[in-house]
């Protein structure tokens, strides 16, 4: 049991930690990008998860998780990049941009495993544990993925839908704020967050990097 246990953290502890990290450093490379150097001058812009890591987000937060869901649902955060919205050159569009770049990272991710998943059969390669840690990959940061783009701040979708939304609804969305990682939490624990908005957006997930990858796997075959 716990030889088991052990090698669960260990396939999915990689993949977490980028998935998590990675999806954080994209928002300071967009935000630098469009004119704020905040998280640049921080060090926060780097492919470093070192730099990234928050103690209780990311590591205490997805094992205590990983034992109450027995491995179901793995959920965490990194340190939050520092924007300063208003430093962007279109402050309204701009902070779009960079909002929509951390769930992107995680889909763009989310194909990179699928690429090494393939790369690891098509050698021949028939170790588990790498197999198990790509399809992992795959599918963690498809989680993060859906999970983020929920249109509730201070998730990355809620400041999405504020950027789309007229002045007006886009200030009464963004007074939800300071409630809505309660609201997503009860959501989550109520069960309906997994079967109307994750579940979904996850099955369609994988539907989308199996025909972006189809041929591929057709060429290698």
């Amino acid at each position: 049991m716990y030889d088991t246990l052990i090698q669960n953290i260990a396939v999915n502890a990689l993949p977490v930690v980028f998935a998590i990290t990675l999806h954080e450093a994209a928002h300071g490379y967009v935000a630098r990008m469009r004119g704020d150097n905040t998280a640049y001058m921080m060090g926060r812009v780097s492919l470093n998860p070192a730099r990234h890591i928050d103690p209780i987000g990311t590591i205490v937060m997805p094992l205590v998780l990983y034992f109450l869901t027995n491995g179901a649902f793995l959920f965490g955060y990194a340190k939050p990049v520092p924007i300063n919205f208003g430093a962007l050159k279109n402050p309204r569009w701009d902070s779009l941009l960079v909002s929509i770049a951390g769930p992107a990272c995680n889909f763009v991710q989310a194909i990179i495993w699928g690429v090494v998943l393939i790369g690891l059969q098509a050698l021949g390669i028939d170790e588990p544990f790498f197999s198990r840690m790509a399809s992992a990959g795959i599918g963690v940061n498809l989680v993060l993925c859906a999970l983020n783009l929920f249109p509730l701040p201070p998730l990355d979708g809620g400041r999405v839908l504020a950027s789309l939304l007229p002045p007006k609804q886009s200030y009464a969305l963004s007074r939800v704020e300071p409630y809505g990682f309660f609201i997503v939490m009860i959501l989550v624990t109520t069960g309906v967050f997994a079967t109307f908005w994750l579940r979904p957006l996850t099955q369609f997930g994988f539907q989308i990097i199996g025909s972006l990858l189809n041929p591929l796997i057709a060429l290698i075959s």
